[in-house]
């Protein structure tokens, strides 16, 4: 198999080798990546406006995250 130079996601497979292995090893690689999501990303065009309102709600669902997570436990 070709193993591409800029992202390193190629497998080579030996004939000892299991394909079934090297196929969770290419999955891993496409993940770590991160090439699949920007793929998904680039898909449909996003209008900007509708880009900015989706990060900020996204930066608004992090900070509320972070925030229940370092309250006090409430009382009873």
């Amino acid at each position: 198999m070709m193993i591409n130079r800029k992202t390193r996601t190629g497998v080579v497979i030996k004939e000892t080798d299991n394909i079934n292995q090297a196929l969770r090893k290419f999955k891993k690689k496409v993940e770590e990546s991160g090439k699949l999501e920007d793929l998904r990303a680039k898909e449909y065009y996003e209008k900007p406006t509708t880009e900015r309102k989706r990060a900020k709600g996204a930066a608004k669902a992090r900070l509320k995250k972070k925030l229940q997570k370092e309250a006090l436990p409430k009382k009873r």
